[in-house]
């Protein structure tokens, strides 16, 4: 008979941090992503992003409630420590927190040679310590247990430059990073404008990029490019009433009640580029002000050309307001086997089919090309009999700035229906008239 008096418990080794995800580290943006979400989760009222590419290194500062020594072992340090296992859905300050499963910090803690954590309450002494991945890797190849590795102390002096008026709050430095950092910060403040609303839910929530606001007026090269908006449920968003002024029109959406957002359309596929990188923004969706899951259209694809012109932001709070965790480990997608996202999807995609549909008729209202592929109300000869009109007139119309643009411009307007038929007409003259003169010859 076993000894039933003998007490066994579970010894985890290092390995398991790199299949659980030591590898979540994917960009840049994603780790600047990771720390604004835990300044979030930790009640922080601003967070500042501090680069420095002559050495491939940054740090990243926040004024949350900073965490005491027992704190910085017990839940920073524990990989898979869910902080709503105590403290429920809702931070202290009152926010719905962003983090789950515990593991995001690994993206945090393998994207850099070394990493330095400092955080310190208000009216404590600052705790923390350095991880060396060189070390680490050591240990995880030498199968160590998760006890066999100490954090080394901390160079004080990385810290000297941010400390001053910091009462409280964490302050993590990333040393050499790997693949160095190569995004200009236009396009770090545009990801971040984009994939971090942070703001709709806590106004007072900001984040600064090399001590710089960063502020919607990031995205404004996307919005000077809108041409119409499908406002979902009369959502209200600082983008739409202050920096998305241009559009030609504003429509309605209704839709599920705990649903909320927009869908825009731009005059081109390509202005939907961010810069130069051939990243596109996509219709993405958002749980309690952070992304989830980019480009959600991919989900419903209709191979229909509007959707290259389609992007937005659906936000769906009720995804995170429960016990059901709906999300990959990657925290960068959302369960496709989950009901309530299934039928989400069910809903939007008969919404995007509407949109496409009103997209053709207002972009022929504007004398703008629609869908080639919309045959309903007009056949593709008379769209494409419409368009070469459109082109041509265009050629016949001032510059914007004269006088006579508005009454030319009108001009050209009433013209158009009957120059679509008779462009039309022509086309089909000149090909009888000429197949006819062939077939002669040929005869």
């Amino acid at each position: 008979m076993p000894d039933s008096s003998n007490q066994f418990s579970f010894e985890i080794s290092l390995s398991v941090l790199e299949h659980l995800g030591r590898n979540l580290y994917r960009s840049f943006s994603t780790v600047i992503g990771e720390a604004i979400s835990n300044a979030w989760d930790a009640d922080a009222k601003n967070v500042w992003i501090y680069l420095d590419r002559g050495s491939d290194s940054f740090c990243i500062k926040d004024d949350g409630i900073g965490m005491t020594p027992e704190d910085f072992q017990k839940k920073f340090l524990k990989i898979g420590y869910s902080k709503r296992v105590t403290g429920g859905h809702i931070s202290p300050g009152g926010r719905p927190y962003i983090g789950r499963k515990g593991i995001g910090k690994l993206a945090l803690l393998s994207c850099s040679e070394r990493i330095s954590i400092q955080s310190k309450i208000a009216g404590g002494d600052y705790v923390g310590g350095m991880i060396d991945n060189s070390v680490l890797d050591q240990k995880i190849q030498e199968d160590e247990s998760s006890d066999g590795y100490k954090l080394s102390n901390c160079d004080s002096s990385l810290f000297d430059p941010y400390k001053k008026d910091h009462s409280k709050g964490t302050i993590i430095c990333f040393e050499n990073i790997k693949d160095g950092i190569h995004n200009t910060e236009g396009f770090l403040k545009k990801i971040i404008a984009l994939y971090f609303r942070f703001s709709l839910k806590d106004p007072d929530f900001s984040i600064y990029l090399n001590d710089d606001l960063v502020t919607l007026e990031s995205l404004k090269d996307i919005a000077e490019k809108t041409q119409f908006i499908w406002n979902i449920n009369s959502f209200s968003d600082p983008y739409l009433t202050s920096i998305c002024v241009n559009q030609k029109e504003t429509l309605p959406i209704e839709m599920n009640d705990e649903v909320t957002g927009f869908i825009a359309s731009v005059e081109k596929p390509k202005d939907r580029n961010i810069y130069s990188t051939g990243e596109k923004v996509g219709v993405d969706l958002f749980v309690n002000g952070r992304l989830r899951e980019t480009d959600i259209l991919k989900h419903i694809p209709s191979a229909r050309i509007p959707e290259s012109y389609l992007y937005g932001q659906i936000h769906f709070d009720s995804l995170d307001g429960d016990d059901n965790d709906r999300f990959t480990s990657s925290r960068e997608g959302v369960l496709s086997d989950d009901p309530k996202y299934k039928s989400f999807l069910e809903e939007l995609k008969s919404i995007v089919l509407s949109i496409i549909s009103q997209w053709d008729g207002l972009r022929d209202k504007y004398r703008e090309d629609g869908d080639p592929d919309n045959t309903y109300n007009m056949s593709k000869k008379e769209r494409r009999a419409k368009e070469l009109a459109n082109e041509t007139f265009k050629e016949f119309v001032p510059d914007e700035g004269s006088d006579r643009t508005a009454k030319i411009d009108g001009w050209c307007a009433d013209l158009l229906d009957d120059a679509k038929f008779n462009f039309e007409s022509y086309a089909d003259c000149f090909a009888s008239e000429n197949l006819l003169r062939r077939h002669i010859d040929e005869q």
